[in-house]
């Protein structure tokens, strides 16, 4: 099972994501669900650090499936913009991924 836990400051913005596990709904390398996961968190952070130019701070182990970023306090307004598009993007295709495979996935907004 992967746990992911979405982390909320007090605007309700994402301030930090971690990811654990493999979802083990297939052997490794057939596992749809876990490189679907996977996809979107990496593509989340990636949009991050490229896109919106912020210096995220992260984490990655690939052999036990672990990713955790944390957004800087330092955002600028323009920063905190993109990244609520971003990561509540993120949030709606995980939410719809938890929907279809809760045996596989635990979600934690906080």
């Amino acid at each position: 099972m992967t746990d992911i836990k979405i982390t909320r400051d007090n605007n309700m913005s994402v301030i930090s994501v971690e990811c654990k596990g493999h979802t083990d709904y297939a052997v490794q390398g057939e596992d749809i669900v876990c490189a679907g996961l996977s996809t979107l968190v990496q593509s989340a952070l990636l949009g991050l650090l490229q896109v919106a130019a912020i210096n995220v701070d992260y984490q990655r182990q690939a052999d036990d499936g672990y990713l955790r970023f944390t957004l800087p306090d330092n955002l600028t307004h323009q920063q905190r913009h993109d990244a609520d598009i971003i990561l509540n993007t993120m949030l709606c295709a995980l939410n719809d991924f938890y929907t279809e495979y809760s045996d596989y996935i635990y979600l934690e907004v906080i």
